[in-house]
């Protein structure tokens, strides 16, 4: 079979990583791809992710047998719905579908309605409403861009002061362009954060392995928001019992409630939850793979990824056991120093010892320059470590993070120090 991953980072070599092991994969394309996923696919780096035209082109001309969708903006933007148009099987929600991350006012008012359990909130089109609004809120107060903002859209005001410039930042300043248009302030949840990826082909779901993502710059969770900084996986805090409630509180009537308004979800549905003192409540539904959530959930899928993602899309994922390992994964992504806000691009990456066989290099933001692996992005590369126990998947990542080189480079040194605390008797 040929195959065709849309996008270029970390996600992305992941998933190409985790496709190449079925044995009926010939080729796998990726658009663009990036310098290090080229060891293990071919590169397209003139197409990009939101080049609708050029990817429906090239999947026609190069009778592209299954295609993946992973990027939230061209699945927001219909690519799903036009690869379907040209005959292509695919992975992913189309456009309709992809609202429940690509507007957080659509989303918001989908779980009020149908009584999903998440936070309080109102919705803003006007500055200065939002700005008197402020004056009797409680704090700490958290406020969000309706559209997508890679996933730095979130801003979490602890003080008056605080959230009167987050509204002008967001709507104002219009740091994020048209998706601070419309912004929700809701209030602060308190509790373990969680996040669940599923497979879903519109009415069966198949949760994948649990994570905790660490958004944060600096250690201790100070500092900007970014992309996510590293992750592990399973989270701890993630019970059996409390995924018993998540699937009948959160899970099935979200599913439920897409089908009702004319949009069933297919492919990865991603939930962001919060655990509270009153139960799980949804921070937030991404429409797509979470990075760098997906470089340590995929390592331990057992069940082979593409059999699941056509099960998605021929809509019969009931009919699929998918299983996962009992080993623990942990992630530690390497940044360019000053991202999320300015940095430098093009220092040559080098690897002073090679990876151990548990380990993996997954090439987020990087480009060949002359036969020479240089940043070429914020996130540059994340390093997965898979062993049984969770504290050793973190210390084996963190000992191939140590034997990467190139200038500037910038890591967390607390990836899964809270999962490990609650791991502990």
């Amino acid at each position: 079979m040929k195959l065709l991953v849309v996008g270029g980072g970390g996600r992305e070599h992941a998933i190409i990583r985790k496709l190449k092991e079925n044995p009926s994969v010939e080729v796998v394309y990726a658009l663009p791809g990036n310098g290090g996923i080229a060891e293990d696919a071919v590169c397209v780096p003139e197409i990009g992710a939101k080049d609708l035209d050029g990817i429906v082109n090239f999947a026609r001309s190069h009778t592209i047998d299954f295609a993946v969708v992973a990027p939230d903006d061209p699945l927001a933007m219909g690519c799903v719905d036009r690869l379907h148009e040209a005959g292509i099987p695919c992975f992913g929600p189309d456009a309709k579908a992809a609202r429940i991350e690509s507007s957080k006012v659509f989303a918001k008012n989908l779980m009020k309605k149908y009584g999903i359990p998440t936070a309080a909130y109102q919705v803003f089109t006007d500055p200065k409403a939002a700005l008197e609004y402020l004056n009797g809120a409680q704090f700490p107060i958290v406020l969000k861009a309706d559209g997508l903002a890679l996933g730095k859209g979130v801003l979490i005001a602890r003080t008056p002061d605080e959230a009167r410039q987050a509204v002008r930042t967001l709507m104002e300043d219009r740091v994020f362009g048209a998706a601070g248009d419309e912004i929700v302030i809701e209030e602060f949840l308190t509790g373990p954060e969680v996040s669940v990826l599923a497979f879903t082909d519109g009415t069966a779901i198949a949760p994948m392995a649990s994570s905790m993502d660490h958004k944060r710059i600096g250690d201790g969770d100070a500092g900007l928001n970014t992309g996510g900084m590293g992750a592990v996986a399973p989270n701890p805090y993630y019970t059996p019992e409390t995924a018993k409630i998540c699937m009948d509180t959160i899970f099935l009537p979200t599913l439920r409630a897409m089908r009702e308004e004319g949009c069933p979800f297919k492919g990865c549905l991603y939930f962001g939850l919060m655990l509270t003192p009153d139960g799980p409540k949804v921070i937030e539904y991404n429409c797509r793979f979470g990075d760098p959530e997906t470089q340590v959930v995929l390592p331990l899928l057992k069940t082979d990824l593409l059999t699941v993602m056509r099960a998605v899309e021929n809509g019969t994922l009931s009919e699929l056991p998918v299983e996962w390992s009992g080993d623990s994964a942990a992630c530690v992504i390497l940044a360019s120093g000053g991202y999320p806000e300015h940095y430098q691009t093009g220092k040559e990456i080098s690897f002073t010892k090679p990876m151990p066989p548990n380990v993996t290099c997954y090439h987020a933001g990087d480009k060949d320059c002359q036969g020479r692996l240089v940043t070429s992005g914020g996130r540059v590369l994340g390093l997965t470590a898979v062993a049984p126990t969770l504290k050793q998947a973190i210390r084996d990542a963190y000992q191939a993070a140590d034997a990467v080189r190139f200038e500037g480079k910038y890591l967390r040194r607390d990836i899964g120090d809270r999962a490990l605390l609650a791991e502990t008797p």
